[in-house]
């Protein structure tokens, strides 16, 4: 694999495998569930909804994509068989989680007593009386409630609810292990924590950076934005350690010419920092800009705050100590300085290479202070773009599952309900995690996701979910995490309808803050229930005397109106059903530079380089091309040479300085813990390695960003031998 110069993303193999995975689902199926007039389950770019499941928010058609499909598959497989159930759960802990996935669809609520090595199927009364009754009898703030992005904004609002309804806190979701960093660095510098574009401003962005993300894989719905700023003249420029081949070519396949031609140039420019080096080059860019004098005096005289003090730290960092950190030299900086100089309407897009740092809100801090410097922000066709990865993971956030919500909100849902919630400052994903490892958790409620396989050190992640006397999780499918980490404790599991399968139409929101109604009626599992229709049942059993009716409340309508009441900016919601008139969250999209700061500035922030350590190699955990976050749908990269899930990617001299040839046997070993896998050449900086999630969150320590409490999943320092 030392040559991916030939790989092509996209492309007809693409487009094999899509028909392939139609066809083992059924086309009649598969037709059914990616045209009806529900919201994309992959990632939070956002496609499908009123306008048709294969329309964007622009009316473009067809507008699905290979994680779409993926995403189908899965919800359309028949019912786990029952004589699975009859196998140990340590039979099915040998499975991959490819192997777990391809099971089938949860069909029946499970149970695993304390203690007992197997799971069996109960009826959902009982399942739902025996949850009430072991939650009721926990004390709240020894619990918490974990929320993956997959759910409604209507189950999610009645999650926390529930949670806070109950007496605590502890409410949080997968960004935490994401994009928090994102939401907190942008607060600081233009007072909002998302997006401040719509999908329409990419149509006339000339120049789009795509910063620690590899949306060829993650995101290929991007690449056709891309690929169209190139057509018409603009640049794509790429910042990542690692040269992606999909970043670099990509055959779309909706574009006949791009699919005949063998690919799109999509990179016309592309530096490669060492992994974790990205504000020393960001500070590297905006020194250049400086001194190439193309920043806008005029947009900083009248909307930007703290400039003095920003430019003054510049002013005094040395040409050399960025080049020596980032591994770049001054001359490949200012040339792509100088093309950011020349550009009108410049979008900066990034993904969680910025965020997953114990310097994560720096970085992102960084990437705003950049776009700042020529006001990029507060105006058509230019602004900032988080790559959000799960279809709802934004709308989770916004409708309130999250520990802290704000003052204003708190008190309109006490106004609401006539009820008084917990003052105490709830936990965020890693402190529930250690407090759980602790012997400090009783019960948790994981509502999707895999909370086992997304956190880091796998050895503590395991011992944290043992001691958790009670889980109960709500899902549609099995995975890893419902088979390890159980400890001696009670297990419960129940299936939910998947988003199309929804008994009344759900809401879900796009990193573009566009906000879209599914209408689901699919029927596929006659026994699975909707998961607001389950935290009803559950919110009527354990809190009988609440002035909450939950029973009732969990009526979609009702929510809707709820969250129209007290969230800022969702008023349009509470008749969305009738109207089916989808729409952008009230100030967010700024096309104006009309800030979210107490004194409606743009804040440039000082930010430290930090540390380095020369000739300490620092791994990244990546994703695949056949994978969606924790989800594993094909065992080789197909973008990355068909590399396999234990590939540590390697420079070719820092292979040669330690004796290593292709393909042969490594261990690498961190702080956290050792991986076996093997050596495979890429094109890299020197002294940085990639290794799969969550395979190698084996590596990741618990360290988190002291702001947004995300683990650094994505600078670890490790060593690599031949084993």
């Amino acid at each position: 694999m030392s040559d991916t110069s030939h790989i092509v993303g996209g492309g007809p193999k693409k487009v094999l495998y899509t028909l392939s995975t139609i066809g083992r689902i059924g086309v009649g199926k598969a037709a059914k569930a990616l045209t009806a007039k529900n919201t994309c389950k992959a990632c939070a770019y956002g496609m499908g909804g009123q306008q048709g499941g294969m329309t964007n928010e622009l009316g473009e058609f067809p507008s699905v994509c290979n994680k779409s499909v993926q995403a189908q598959s899965t919800d359309i497989q028949p019912p786990i068989p029952a004589p699975i159930f009859e196998h140990t759960i340590a039979d099915l802990a040998e499975l991959s989680g490819r192997e777990m996935e391809q099971l089938g669809r949860l069909g029946t609520p499970l149970f695993r007593r304390a203690g007992a090595d197997r799971f069996e199927p109960i009826d959902w009364d009982t399942a739902l009386d025996h949850a009430a009754h072991r939650l009721a009898d926990t004390a709240p703030q020894r619990s918490f409630f974990y929320s993956s992005g997959r759910s409604s904004n209507e189950a999610g609002f009645l999650f926390q609810l529930l949670a806070r309804a109950y007496g605590t806190n502890n409410v949080n979701n997968c960004s935490y292990y994401c994009h928090q960093a994102t939401s907190e660095g942008l607060k600081t510098t233009i007072g909002t924590g998302t997006a401040t574009i719509e999908l329409e401003d990419l149509t006339g962005a000339d120049l789009i950076f795509v910063i620690g993300a590899n949306p060829s894989s993650n995101h290929p719905r991007f690449i056709h934005m891309l690929k169209n700023c190139r057509e018409r003249g603009g640049q794509v420029i790429v910042i990542n350690p690692a040269k992606e081949p999909g970043l670099v070519k990509f055959a779309v396949p909706k574009s006949p010419i791009s699919m005949l031609k063998g690919g799109s140039e999509i990179a016309s420019d592309y530096l490669q920092p060492r992994i974790g080096s990205d504000i020393a080059l960001l500070k590297g860019l905006c020194k250049a800009v400086l001194e190439q004098g193309t920043e806008d005096k005029s947009f900083i005289a009248a909307h930007g705050a703290g400039f003095d003090a920003f430019i003054s730290d510049i002013e005094a960092l040395s040409w050399a100590t960025i080049t020596e950190a980032c591994g770049l030299t001054q001359a490949d900086i200012a040339r792509v300085a100088a093309a950011y100089g020349r550009a009108k309407h410049a979008v900066f897009a990034w993904g969680m290479g910025m965020t997953h740092h114990v310097h994560g809100v720096s970085n992102v801090e960084a990437i705003a202070n950049l776009a700042l410097l020529r006001g990029m922000v507060g105006k058509r066709f230019a602004g900032l773009l988080p790559l959000r990865g799960h279809s709802n993971v934004q709308g989770i956030g916004t409708i309130g599952v999250k520990p802290v919500l704000a003052g204003d909100v708190l008190k309109r849902m006490e106004e609401t309900f006539d009820v008084t919630f917990p003052r105490e400052t709830g936990l965020d994903t890693m402190a529930c995690m250690q407090k759980a490892a602790a012997g400090e958790i009783d019960a948790a409620v994981i509502m999707g996701g895999n909370l086992w396989a997304a956190t880091p050190d796998t050895a503590f992640s395991t011992r944290a979910m043992a001691q958790i006397g009670f889980k109960l999780f709500l899902t549609t499918t099995l995975n890893q995490g419902h088979v390890h980490g159980l400890g001696e404790g009670e297990a419960m599991i129940l299936p939910v309808a998947a988003r199309d399968e929804e008994w009344e139409p759900t809401t879900q929101e796009s990193m573009f803050n566009f906000v879209r109604l599914s209408d689901g009626g699919i029927s596929r599992i006659e026994t699975v229930r909707p998961e607001s229709w389950i935290l009803g049942q559950l919110g009527k059993r354990m809190l009988p005397a609440s002035p909450i009716d939950f029973e009732a409340f969990s009526g979609h309508a009702r929510l809707r109106d709820a969250i129209a009441a007290i969230v800022p900016g969702m008023e349009e919601l509470a008749d969305i059903d009738v109207a089916k008139r989808e729409f952008h969250i009230r100030n967010r999209v700024l096309h104006v530079p009309s800030f979210g700061t107490p004194d409606g500035k743009a804040h440039f922030v000082v930010v430290p380089v930090p540390d380095t350590a020369p000739g300490q190699l620092m791994l990244a955990t990546v994703r695949s091309e056949g994978q969606f976050n924790s989800i594993i749908y094909e065992e080789t990269d197909s973008y990355r040479g068909k590399a396999g899930r234990l590939s540590i990617f390697l420079n070719g001299d820092d292979m040669a300085q330690r004796g290593l040839d292709e393909g042969q046997g490594v261990s690498v070993t961190s702080d956290a813990g050792q991986m076996q896998g093997f050596a495979t050449r890429f094109d890299l900086p020197r002294g940085s390695v990639l290794a799969y999630y969550p395979e190698a969150n084996v590596l990741v320590g618990q360290a988190v960003d002291p702001r947004s409490k995300t683990p650094a999943f994505k600078s670890v320092k490790v060593e690599v031998v031949a084993r």
